[in-house]
């Protein structure tokens, strides 16, 4: 548990992290602030939803870059990051082929782009020998985990525009989001209460099924509750996206956990206080995004 400078009378130190390893008071803050920007923006102004979703990869993307750069990994950053901005705003006009052909893209230039880049400054991997200057070097590592991250942030979060062209676009962006916070606020509160069986300790120790259990119960819920109210749609088309999301969006959450295990870190930015970075705050809500879509547009 981590503390401040500030003591209690009985000169124990002041806790302000919980079971779970959050600054509580930072992590509702910082909630409450974003989630009142895009409930207004969802309210008023719902195009400008893709301003919001262009901004959140462009940072989310640099903050992953940073690190896999720390790592000794060399990611051609100026394509991916202007890349994802043309997967997010192609599909404006031209809706998902818009998203796949900016995909398709952002990848050639990339995999063209890493054949021009040096390795001077990679930092070798320990008890390994330095690798070679000169292009060839890890370029299979390194295109890999480049487009593997071309697919992860902007490719992902496109379909999180997608849901908002829809004439009830709103309705269906806040079915999504409402289901992912209902699913991460009581997985949290359920695991921190009452967890006592983790779910895949090698990857997330504080992952409990007790708090997935808790996920589907009130993501469900909320899922049933939103379509059948904002989007119209009948109660079993609500119960769908309610597992839909909840399992992709702990699948997310996972799959970054165990990126930065991979990469030995706790988090992957400093940006949200509470919360870690931008990644560390929608890596759950990329996924999702692509199931809340699914569902809300191949049901009736």
């Amino acid at each position: 548990m981590t503390t401040i400078g500030a003591e209690t009378p009985s000169n124990e130190p002041v806790r302000t992290t919980s079971r779970a390893g959050r600054n509580l008071p930072a992590a509702i803050a910082v909630s409450l602030g974003i989630g009142s920007v895009l409930i207004a923006t969802l309210v008023f102004a719902t195009r400008f939803w893709v301003v919001i979703v262009a901004i959140v990869i462009a940072v989310a993307t640099h903050e992953v870059v940073r690190r896999l750069r720390e790592a000794g990994y060399l990611i051609p950053i100026i394509p991916l990051l202007l890349g994802g901005q043309a997967i997010v705003w192609l599909t404006w006009p031209f809706r998902t082929n818009g998203a796949l052909a900016g995909f398709v893209g952002t990848v050639l230039v990339c995999l063209i782009w890493r054949l021009f880049m040096q390795d001077t400054g990679r930092v070798p991997e320990p008890g390994a020998e330095h690798p070679p200057s000169g292009s060839g070097s890890n370029y299979l590592r390194d295109a890999s985990a480049t487009v593997f991250l071309a697919a992860w942030v902007p490719l992902f979060a496109s379909f999180c525009a997608l849901l908002a062209y829809p004439k009830d676009g709103a309705a269906r962006v806040f079915c999504f989001m409402l289901t992912v916070i209902a699913s991460d606020v009581a997985g949290y509160g359920v695991g921190v209460l009452f967890g006592k069986h983790p779910m895949v300790p090698a990857i997330s120790p504080k992952k409990s099924w007790e708090g997935l259990a808790g996920s589907l119960s009130f993501g469900i819920a909320t899922a049933i509750i939103t379509t059948t109210l904002l989007a119209g749609r009948s109660p079993w088309v609500g119960a769908l996206l309610g597992v839909v999301v909840v399992c992709t969006c702990t699948l997310g959450d996972l799959v970054e956990s165990q990126v930065k295990r991979d990469l030995g870190i706790k988090d992957m930015g400093r940006l949200l206080p509470g919360h870690g970075g931008m990644m560390d705050r929608i890596d759950g809500m990329l996924p999702s995004a692509v199931a809340a879509w699914t569902v809300l547009t191949l049901l009736p």
